[in-house]
């Protein structure tokens, strides 16, 4: 099953590389929406949707301005990966070439998680893997960051947020996640600011932040 991933992985990122698209704008701002579920993050985290937030984003996408956009699935991981291809295509959109997802996230993880892999030729860099941290296992992969990896951990920072506030009071548990991942998207933002990259091996796991916040919510 893993070789097959790869297989069909590199063959989609050969594909991808040799059929870019115009870079504008618009083009990264949908991007920018729809990889964030920033509707979705900001409806539930309003105090998120502010001017410092929105000047980051902003400065996200100057630095992908130069970056070259490639048609992106979006939805990209082992479900929807096949021996003659990727299914699945209903939410592809363009994205930075330089940013591509190869994850295989395990029961109970995030829809869409993994490391952090560049096209055929670029340098890989490290991304948040929730499943892994929640877990407290070492699933970063620390190499020399591609310019581009800091604007994009940003976006996925706030995907990760997107569907996680709990409706119900009396699951702790569901509170103490989405607590724990405002705070990890809040200290992408900080080291984003500082430096304009991202090293996700300083993000804490979830059971560092259980045990120094304890379990349970406002």
């Amino acid at each position: 099953m893993v070789d097959l991933a790869a297989e069909v992985g590199g063959r989609l990122l050969r594909a991808q590389a040799a059929h870019t698209v115009p870079t504008d704008l618009q083009a990264l701002r949908e991007w920018v929406q729809e990889a964030g579920w920033t509707d979705s993050v900001f409806a539930e985290n309003p105090d998120l949707d502010n001017p410092r937030v929105r000047v980051a984003l902003d400065r996200a996408m100057a630095q992908l301005a130069d970056v070259a956009m490639v048609r992106g699935h979006l939805d990209y991981g082992l479900p929807n990966v096949l021996p003659a291809g990727v299914i699945d295509w209903q939410h592809a959109a363009p994205r930075p070439g330089a940013a591509r997802l190869r994850h295989s996230p395990g029961p109970g993880d995030h829809p869409v998680q993994g490391r952090h892999q560049g096209l055929p030729g670029e340098p890989r860099a490290a991304a948040p893997v929730p499943g892994g941290a929640e877990r407290g296992g070492p699933r970063h992969h620390r190499t020399s960051p591609h310019p581009a990896s800091g604007p994009y951990l940003l976006v996925k920072a706030l995907f990760f947020l997107a569907l996680m506030k709990p409706t119900d009071p009396a699951r702790t548990d569901k509170h103490l996640k989405w607590q724990y991942r405002r705070h990890q998207f809040v200290e992408v933002l900080e080291q984003y600011e500082r430096t304009g990259a991202v090293d996700t091996a300083c993000l804490p796991t979830l059971d560092a932040f259980t045990a120094r916040h304890g379990g349970g919510h406002p």
